[in-house]
C-alpha cells in the first residue's frame, strides 16, 4: 500500500463537484489508502459524511478552518 496521501483541492467548487473531484481521486486506490481533500462549500461537511457513510469510506477527520475545510478520508472497501 502507498503510504502517500493524495490531495484533492476542491476549493471554489459547489456541490456536487468537491464530492465527485474526491471520487475520481479514490477510484484507483486499494483499500485503506487516504486523500485530503480542501473545499470551501459550506455544505460539504454534510455531502462527506454521507459519502463516505453510502461508499463505506471512513471520515478519519475535518477541519474546519477560516478559510477551507480540510477532510481526511480512507476509502473502505470495494
Amino acid at each position: 500500500m502507498n503510504n502517500d496521501i493524495i490531495l484533492v483541492d476542491a476549493t471554489g467548487l459547489k456541490c456536487p463537484l468537491p464530492v465527485l473531484k474526491a471520487r475520481k481521486a479514490m477510484k484507483d486506490l486499494s483499500t485503506g489508502s487516504q486523500i485530503r481533500i480542501l473545499s470551501t462549500d459550506p455544505a460539504s461537511p454534510l455531502d462527506f459524511k454521507h459519502f463516505c457513510n453510502s461508499k463505506g469510506h471512513k471520515l478519519i477527520a475535518m477541519q474546519e478552518r477560516e478559510d477551507n475545510i480540510e477532510f481526511l478520508i480512507e476509502k473502505g472497501p470495494e
